[in-house]
């Protein structure tokens, strides 16, 4: 399986400054009212895909194909489906946090579109 390239680059947060940088994404975040809020449950949700990701190797985004032929794109619109049926049909499996776990899912899929 090929290596996955992130070509997504991320802008400056400030207009004086040539490259981003996450120290001033932080301090742009202390000026908005939800900031530290935002700010936390982002690095949250990154954090929980990150050890998934270490977990389950990049099972998403380069998918082994086992049983279903569809493309990585594809098969997170499912997993995404699902995810939005539990929340609508408030549905969940106990340890599970099926609105984190729809986050995550949206990540890797603008990842895997961006790719």
């Amino acid at each position: 399986m090929g290596r996955l390239v992130c070509i997504m680059t991320l802008k400056p947060v400030f207009e004086d400054v040539t490259q981003f940088n996450c120290s001033d994404l932080y301090l742009k975040s202390v000026g908005a009212p939800a900031g530290n809020a935002i700010w936390t449950t982002c690095h949250d949700i990154a954090h929980m895909l990150i050890e998934k990701n270490i977990s389950y190797g990049n099972s998403a985004l380069e998918p082994a194909r086992i049983f279903s032929t569809a493309d990585s794109t594809e098969q997170l619109k499912v997993r995404i489906d699902d995810k939005l049926n539990r929340v609508k049909n408030n549905q969940g499996f106990a340890g599970d946090n099926d609105i984190d776990d729809l986050i995550g899912y949206l990540v890797l899929y603008k990842i895997a579109r961006s790719s």
